[in-house]
């Protein structure tokens, strides 16, 4: 089945402790669709100006990523430019350039709006609200939130929660969020708050998730090289979307969702194959096997 991504379409600019790029596909939406393009069919909604590359819609193309929901309007695309300390884990925004997105408001096609599976990728709340409101009773949705919208727009937040399915967020967020420095705490008390499950994000250290009375745990893959990790949650997320559209038969199951965590977990973008997708989902396996003590 496929999926709708709705977020933002960026251009970044990327340097890290080894080296530097520019002129690169980012946003919210872009890591995401990209993602869950390795499961599922994905039906993209975001905005572009008249610079963005053509290039990059022939990429979408090729992973079956429909963009008639990509808005391409005059003016320039989001520009985003960061730099990254040497743990990889703090990053300093150098600058923004919001463009086209300033005015941004998602329209979704008629065919969009009976899409079963839902990712609202990290944009204002108002506009995911927005989204919803034009959605015919989609299956699952799953949304994601940063700091920022926490702090300023947690009205426009909260009535969010009340009509998802999963919240994704990362550690520090969720402590923002509920004012509770245990992550076990915080994963219940947002599910209190709305959604039926809770995805917590710990960066290098995996993710946790919460449903009525049930717990995992997942670390992350092992990497011994990290080049840019710029749009990892949004992969996360995408990866996780995508492998629920895919899999899911009847219903969404706690079961079903823990193998999302881990594929989730195993994407990266551009040069990633079906292969290193099994070879890594693998390696989690042998990673987090144990035999039990007698």
């Amino acid at each position: 089945m496929p999926v709708l991504v709705v977020g933002s379409i960026a251009i970044d600019t990327v340097k890290t402790p080894v080296e530097e790029h520019s002129d690169l596909l980012g946003g919210s939406a872009s890591y995401a669709a990209l993602a869950a393009s390795f499961f599922s069919p994905v039906r993209l909604v975001g905005v572009v100006g008249d610079d963005f590359p053509k290039s990059e819609f022939d990429f979408w193309k090729s992973h079956r990523i429909d963009t008639t929901g990509v808005q391409r309007v005059n003016g320039k695309t989001f520009r985003w430019s960061g730099e990254y300390a040497w743990d990889l884990n703090t990053r300093e925004t150098r600058s923004v350039a919001l463009n086209v997105f300033e005015t941004f408001s998602p329209e979704l096609p008629a065919n969009y709006r009976s899409t079963p599976f839902v990712l609202l990728a990290n944009i204002a709340p108002k506009l995911q609200l927005h989204v919803l409101d034009q959605m015919e009773r989609p299956r699952f949705v799953v949304a994601d939130t940063m700091d920022l919208w926490i702090e300023t727009t947690r009205p426009d937040l909260d009535a969010l929660l009340q009509r998802v399915d999963l919240l994704i967020l990362n550690d520090s967020e969720a402590r923002q969020m509920t004012k509770e420095t245990s992550l076990i705490r915080a994963g219940r008390k947002i599910r209190g708050y709305g959604p039926r499950y809770v995805a917590i994000k710990k960066g290098e250290h995996g993710a946790l998730l919460f449903g009525e009375d049930e717990f995992f745990s997942a670390g992350a893959y092992p990497l011994e090289d990290i080049h840019d990790p710029t749009g990892a949650g949004d992969t996360f997320a995408g990866g996780f979307a995508g492998y629920l559209a895919a899999h899911v038969q009847e219903s969404v199951t706690f079961d079903v969702m823990r193998k999302a965590v881990i594929y989730g977990s195993v994407e990266r973008l551009r040069e990633l194959t079906q292969d290193e997708i099994t070879d890594r989902y693998q390696m989690f396996k042998m990673m987090s096997q144990f035999e039990v003590l007698t």
